[in-house]
């Protein structure tokens, strides 16, 4: 039986590597992100490579009129989704709280916090009526550790962890997993680029020490995925060997194999 996974924010860093690994592993996938020229070149990859049935929607997670229409606009078998993996969230800017940008507050609010909303309730009628469906949350170490000039970030993100559990409580009684997964310092992602608006030299944030990989990330995703019906993997706070909380990290230097 053909299972179908749903991606947000799928054109890369976390998103798009585990977009790789369950089209890797044979599922049916559908992408999502805002970026169409490259949303749909990677649909296009995906089913080159793994002969894998790849659905792209354009749209942006934090409009829910948007949200609406790209899920109306599915077929009906298209709609059976398995596991709804709610990726979509970003960093915006590094100040202090009584220096913070508005735009920046809103942007992080709209996309982490509302783009999960809106994504989990239009999805969610379908796995309540199936009895069965899976839903898991990118959140953060941002989410457990605040750290400074991460205010507002680690309040979205704490903000997920919250949501992650009520979710967890409200569809427990329709058989319907809730999982959560709270990387730290992640590589191969834009970030850090996105934080500092494409200030590549302030993105310079890993050159001495050596973070988790995307892939790190996608490999948990996909292992929470795949356990048997009755298992529900709560949690994973993950980072890498050289980090140990959002204000503890050994930069003394890379250690890549």
């Amino acid at each position: 039986m053909d299972h179908i996974v749903l991606i947000t924010g799928a054109t890369s860093g976390i998103g798009k590597a585990t977009a790789q690994k369950f089209a890797k592993k044979g599922w049916k996938l559908i992408i999502t992100g805002r970026r169409k020229e490259k949303l749909l070149q990677f649909a296009e990859e995906l089913k080159s490579k793994y002969a894998i049935s790849v659905t792209p929607l354009v749209f942006d997670v934090r409009n829910f009129s948007e949200v609406e229409q790209a899920w109306n606009s599915l077929d009906s078998e298209w709609k059976n989704v398995d596991v709804l993996i709610n990726n979509a969230g970003l960093a915006r800017g590094f100040n202090p709280i009584h220096e913070g940008s508005i735009d920046d507050w809103n942007e992080m609010i709209d996309t982490n916090l509302k783009g999960l909303l809106y994504m989990t309730r239009v999805v969610s009628p379908s796995m309540v009526n199936r009895k069965k469906g899976h839903i898991i949350n990118l959140c953060s170490t941002a989410g457990v550790d605040v750290y400074p000039n991460g205010n507002v970030y680690s309040a979205t993100k704490f903000g997920v962890d919250a949501l992650t559990k009520s979710m967890r409580i409200d569809l427990l009684k329709h058989n319907v997993r809730v999982s959560q997964v709270s990387p730290g310092h992640v590589e191969e992602t834009e970030f850090a680029l996105v934080r500092f608006r494409g200030d590549k030299e302030r993105s310079k944030i890993y050159e001495d020490f050596t973070p988790l990989k995307a892939r790190d990330v996608a490999k948990t995703i996909y292992f929470i995925a795949t356990q048997p019906p009755h298992v529900n993997i709560q949690h994973v706070l993950m980072m890498s060997t050289q980090q140990a909380g959002s204000n503890f990290i050994d930069r003394s230097g890379r250690r890549d194999l």
